[in-house]
């Protein structure tokens, strides 16, 4: 880990600032610890999963994390967890941003200013001074103001070109509509499996423990087993964060229960104004239940008791998994897709090992994809 840093940054709005001509912020690297951290994030409206100390810690290694705040008097403004990737002990690498910077603080609209100065900050710290390329993947999606706020903030970025590999494309619901609502908006197909899983006499109950979630990993690895899927996705690895996240920041996990016998389950994040799907599964005794319709519907139903204002139906790919798309579209959200990462290099070593490592990781997923699709297993 890099040694306590602190900075003081002074910055201007290239075109129009919105405050003094010199905004003067202090930028400390590396010195929160995770129950300071896991606090701070609680601040903000676009806190998520990704930039929680226990989704870095176990996915990436806590040797392997960096983190930035940025303050004003005291106050933080905005927070960025980042993975650092050395290959060697020589000055290049990789610093990777995931859904960040989170730097929308509850109660009050998006600071131009604050987005500005995370990004001058971000390029200071990882690009110039470590000699890093940098790599932002924004908690944005195209053509949101966000997206428009973000882009001109980090307008000294390079912005990749969106593909399948660096892409994130979802169905997003807006809970601020009433409840009836929603309701009405559902597809019709949609609407009329609910009203039949109402009927079948389910019961649903929900935790954040880990008897919880090991229930809906028994049903996750029947799916697996029975629809003999390729997954990237690692369920011992979810439980591990949900293990080490604080009680307040934990997924919740929602089994369907049929006469006692779960049946169908999903887990979930709701942090700051919004929530995000993340797994899903039926159980072999739940294929005729409908019970994954009656878990969004009360998902839904119990996000807008906590004031949740957005939910992230999770990835989609009508190609490669049409019938996860066709459930999902029939919530009837926006379908929207991810703003394409953002990338500062001042250094040509960093760059050229970093693409051509990058490069290669595609190609091995290339070749496993089409392996796939012709009926093999992938080694990949």
């Amino acid at each position: 880990m890099v040694s306590a840093q602190n900075a003081m940054v002074e910055s201007r709005d290239p075109v129009d600032s919105i405050l003094d001509p010199v905004w003067r912020v202090e930028v400390e690297v590396d010195r929160a610890g995770p129950a300071e951290w896991s606090a701070m994030l609680d601040l903000f409206d676009d806190g998520n999963i990704y930039q929680t100390w226990s989704y870095g810690a176990v996915r990436w290694g806590r040797k392997n994390l960096s983190h930035l705040v940025l303050k004003r008097n005291g106050e933080v403004l905005g927070i960025a967890q980042l993975r650092i990737v050395r290959p060697t002990r020589f000055n290049f690498g990789m610093a990777y941003l995931r859904w960040g910077p989170v730097c929308h603080r509850h109660g009050k609209d998006l600071d131009a200013e604050v987005v500005f100065c995370m990004a001058q900050a971000l390029n200071d710290e990882y690009a110039c001074k470590r000699g890093l390329l940098l790599q932002v993947l924004p908690n944005a999606f195209i053509g949101s103001p966000r997206a428009a706020q973000i882009q001109y903030a980090f307008g000294k970025f390079r912005q990749e070109s969106g593909t399948s590999a660096n892409g994130y494309r979802t169905f997003i619901l807006d809970l601020t509509r009433p409840l009836e609502e929603l309701r009405r908006n559902l597809d019709k197909k949609w609407r009329n499996q609910l009203t039949r899983s109402e009927k079948n006499g389910l019961k649903i109950v929900a935790g954040t423990g880990t008897d919880d979630y090991q229930r809906f990993c028994r049903m996750y690895s029947q799916m697996r087993e029975r629809k003999a899927f390729e997954s990237t996705v690692d369920i011992e690895e979810f439980g591990r964060i949900q293990e080490d996240l604080p009680e307040a920041q934990r997924m919740q996990v929602m089994i369907c229960e049929q006469e006692g016998i779960p049946v169908a389950g999903m887990v979930s994040s709701k942090m700051g104004d919004s929530a995000i799907y993340l797994l899903g599964a039926t159980s072999d005794n739940g294929l005729n239940s409908k019970g994954a319709y009656l878990l969004q519907w009360t998902l839904i139903q119990r996000l807008k008791e906590n004031g949740a204002k957005w939910y992230d139906l999770g990835g989609i790919d009508p190609e490669q998994n049409p019938g996860v798309y066709h459930f999902k579209s029939g919530l009837s959200g926006i379908d929207v897709s991810q703003l394409a990462p953002l990338v500062a290099c001042n250094s040509v070593v960093s760059s050229t090992i970093v693409r051509t490592s990058l490069a290669a990781q595609r190609a091995v997923r290339a070749f496993g994809s089409l392996h796939r699709g012709r009926g093999l297993k992938s080694t990949g």
